[in-house]
C-alpha cells in the first residue's frame, strides 16, 4: 500500500488520497461557515480545493468529476456563480450536484472533487 498517497491526515480522515492515477479528496467545507451566504462558503470550499489540488501538483483542469451537497436546493445559483466564476471554462469536469443534510446547520454547501494525476513512469 506505499503506493497510496495521503494529504492533510486528521483524527477520522485524509483531506485527500491518491492512488492509481486519481486524486480524491473528501467534502470539503467553509470554515467560518456562521456568516456566510451559499456563495460565500462556495468560494472559500473552491480555494481550499485549489490548495489542495496544488499541493497534489495539479489544477483545477484535472478534475474529472465533482460532487456538491446542497443543505438547501434553493441555494443551487448562489453555488453557481461561484463555481461558474472558478471552474476551467475549456475544461469543465462531470458534476452532481444534490440537496442533503450537512454535519452542522451553518453550513450550506460542501464539495468533493476526483481529479486526474499526470502519468508518470514508462507508459507516461
Amino acid at each position: 500500500m506505499s503506493d497510496i498517497q495521503r494529504w492533510r491526515p486528521t483524527i477520522r480522515m485524509n483531506q485527500a488520497v491518491a492512488y492509481a492515477g486519481l486524486f480524491h479528496t473528501a467534502g470539503q467545507v467553509a470554515d467560518t461557515a456562521a456568516d456566510e451566504d451559499a456563495e460565500a462558503q462556495t468560494v472559500a470550499i473552491l480555494n481550499k480545493i485549489d490548495a489542495l489540488l496544488a499541493e497534489a501538483g495539479i489544477g483545477k483542469s484535472h478534475i474529472l468529476t465533482a460532487c456538491v451537497y446542497l443543505a438547501d436546493i434553493s441555494d443551487f445559483d448562489a453555488m453557481n456563480r461561484a463555481w461558474d466564476a472558478w471552474v476551467s471554462q475549456d475544461h469543465k469536469p462531470a458534476r452532481t450536484t444534490i440537496e442533503a443534510r450537512l454535519t452542522e446547520p451553518a453550513l450550506k454547501v460542501e464539495i468533493s472533487v476526483v481529479a486526474a494525476l499526470p502519468l508518470q513512469g514508462p507508459c507516461a
